[in-house]
């Protein structure tokens, strides 16, 4: 019996924990912790089976749905698991990083209380989801899990409520995702309307006959969902808000679950929105201007969790920019090209997942030891927090595209395949050059948070904890693991390279494709001059880093005047003033709507049902005074009657 009949139990075991913690964690000394640890570590070691046996098989495991509610004769939602080489890959990203922040939960929130309790069933919750909507087999079984992740996040953001700000990001979360979720249900009509299913097989198997303007449609529409899940421009500005939230919930949101769902929703719908290359193309300039923008905003971020918010906006947008590119190539029947740009978009999702869950999880080291998250009242760290100082580091040269770490095999591919389709469309080198700047950006700004958090002299919060006689070792063990494992990860998992044919085989490519070996890997990637190009800007931002926030050569002041005047760091600082038209946007069009629509209920509704009333009762008053109460008149009126209806029949006989 093999281990994937068992593969709907992985979002069971977590969902198990959530229902016990929820009911009895009150009652238990660790406030339902040791549940959740054994609940969701279940889920990993079931999840990286199935994983391990689906990617180095090849199979597709896709067991018979089943019949949930019938609709009619001809329709009836199902329910069912489909696992294939890019669900597979989620389930590891998934399960693994939810296990490690789960671990490190049980120590960084051990001062909670009793409101641990809370925090755990929300976790357990939010991973079971999470797991449910990768097994899906249809657009509406991962809609109603999509649905359920965004009310995980309402609820672990606000985890504080009693602080105004967690309560305004949780809700603006909420409803700004909101946004993308109303265009993810009309693409969802759109493709029932076509296909009469919303079965991913089914759709993808008969995507030539059907109509391709409504294809069009459904992808744009679809992707409109991801927008708004994977924080894409225009709908970016809700996740650096996230921040209030725990730093755990930070790294669970930001590396592993809900902005990852956008992308594997692109994923999904990547043979749809590869039907249209208009459609392709914007997805690919949304992501190449997300990436582009958010990397602008991290530059002289002041605090530490933001610049890694940023960064995350960025990062999504490489991976939706690869994933655009890929279905523009396979539009245009670049089926190989299209295939290496979707696999690279999906590798750094995952590599992106190891890196950016340390750093996350580093921050939330930092910010335990030093009380604040300020980078200009850190500094000095590095002394005293030496693993949490090098785990980082790892992960920084990693994000920053270095080899041979891992973030810059998937960034370099990303950038490779952009760059090959402006052979296509000159639009695709606008594309680069932003791709290009934004890896020099990330480089800067990555090094500028290490520096400044780790080395150079103790700042105000650094001093406070020494001459306080604070504690000068480093976090528990319990925190400090995962940190030490996902540093390795953010090093070495390039290695999945060599895992079965290659971990750009994981589209099905009609036609011939040959999934290259490692070996063919490194003498293509270090021949080209683009490899080169990217390697100098990422080298270029960590040296203008080095120079500037730990030798000091360089003024950190002439670096911010010169290269940003004074309007433009602040409208940085300002997000671009995003916030701001979110507020109006809110003001002036849905409230201003709403009061239109109050009118209208007032005045046209109901005017109409009064109106109709005030008619009746006046015509009633008019009738009412025909009820004299004298016989005489009744029996008058009656004969008269009947004297009208005798007359007619007379004058109907006549006439025939």
């Amino acid at each position: 019996m093999s281990i994937l009949e068992y593969a709907w139990l992985i979002p069971v075991l977590p969902l198990l924990a959530f229902v016990i913690v929820g009911f009895l964690g009150g009652k238990m000394k660790d406030n339902g912790a040791i549940v959740a640890v054994i609940g969701v570590g279940g889920a990993m070691v079931l999840a990286l089976w199935t994983a391990f046996e689906v990617l180095t098989t090849g199979v597709v495991y896709k067991p018979e749905s089943m019949e949930w509610v019938v609709l009619s004769s001809d329709y009836s939602m199902e329910m069912g698991v489909y696992i294939d080489s890019v669900a597979a890959m989620m389930l590891i990203v998934v399960s693994f990083i939810a296990f490690l922040v789960v671990v490190y939960s049980t120590a960084y929130m051990h001062d909670q209380g009793k409101r641990q309790r809370r925090y755990f069933t929300e976790i357990c919750l939010f991973v079971g989801v999470m797991l449910g909507l990768v097994l899906a087999n249809n657009f509406l079984q991962m809609f109603i899990f999509w649905e359920l992740v965004g009310l995980c996040s309402y609820l672990l953001i606000g985890f504080w409520f009693e602080r105004p700000a967690a309560a305004r990001a949780a809700k603006k979360a909420f409803l700004v995702t909101r946004v993308g979720d109303v265009m993810l249900m009309i693409g969802l009509f759109l493709l029932f309307t076509e296909f009469h299913s919303l079965n991913y097989e089914l759709i993808w198997g008969n995507l030539t006959t059907a109509d391709q303007t409504t294809l069009a449609f459904a992808g744009f529409f679809l992707f409109g969902g991801a927008i708004g899940k994977s924080a894409q421009f225009p709908l970016h500005d809700w996740l650096p808000d996230a921040m209030e939230g725990p730093t755990t919930v930070s790294a669970l949101i930001h590396a592993a679950t809900m902005v990852n769902a956008g992308v594997y929703l692109t994923a999904r719908a990547f043979p749809i929105i590869a039907t249209s290359a208009d459609v392709s193309l914007f997805v690919a300039a949304i992501g190449g201007i997300t990436a582009f923008i958010a990397a602008t905003m991290a530059l002289c971020a002041p605090k530490i969790k933001g610049v890694l918010a940023y960064s995350t906006v960025s990062q999504l947008g490489y991976m939706i920019l690869a994933l655009g590119t890929g279905a523009f190539l396979w539009n245009q029947g670049h089926h190989e090209a299209g295939s290496l740009a979707f696999g690279a978009g999906l590798f750094h999702l995952m590599n992106h997942a190891f890196f950016k869950g340390q750093l996350f999880l580093g921050a939330g080291s930092v910010i335990h030891y030093v009380g604040t998250e300020e980078l200009s009242k850190m500094g000095g760290l590095g002394k005293y927090m030496k693993v949490t100082s090098i785990t980082m580091l790892i992960s920084c040269i990693s994000i920053a595209g270095i080899p041979f770490f891992s973030g810059f095999w998937s960034k370099d591919e990303i950038l490779a395949m952009t760059f090959e389709a402006t052979d296509v469309n000159l639009w695709f080198l606008l594309l680069w050059i932003m791709g290009v700047a934004t890896a020099f950006m990330t480089a800067f700004y990555m090094f500028r948070m290490w520096f400044m958090a780790f080395k150079g002299e103790p700042g105000e919060g650094t001093k406070h904890v020494i001459e306080h006689g604070g504690h000068h070792h480093e976090a528990p063990i319990a925190m400090l693991l995962p940190l030490v494992i996902l540093a390795a990860l953010a090093f070495g998992s390039w290695l999945s390279l060599f895992i079965g044919d290659g971990f750009y085989s994981v589209i099905n490519v009609e036609g011939e494709f040959h999934a290259l070996s490692i070996i063919e890997r490194l003498e293509e990637v270090f021949s080209s001059p683009l490899t080169w190009v990217s390697i100098a800007m990422a080298g270029g931002g960590i040296a203008l880093a080095y120079y500037t926030f730990n030798k000091r050569r360089i003024s950190a002041e002439n670096v911010v005047s010169k290269g940003f005047p004074k309007a433009m760091r602040q409208l940085l600082l300002d997000r671009y003033k995003f916030p701001v038209a979110y507020d109006k946007i809110g003001y002036v069009g849905v409230y201003g709507f709403s009061l239109l629509l109050d009118k209208f209920d007032r005045y046209v509704i109901d005017g109409i049902v009064n109106g109709i009333s005030k008619f009746l009762i006046k015509a009633g008053g008019v009738v009412r005074k025909s009820q004299t109460g004298f016989v005489q008149n009744y029996t008058t009126l009656l004969l008269l009657g009947v004297s009208l209806i005798i007359v007619l029949l007379y004058v109907v006989g006549a006439l025939r």
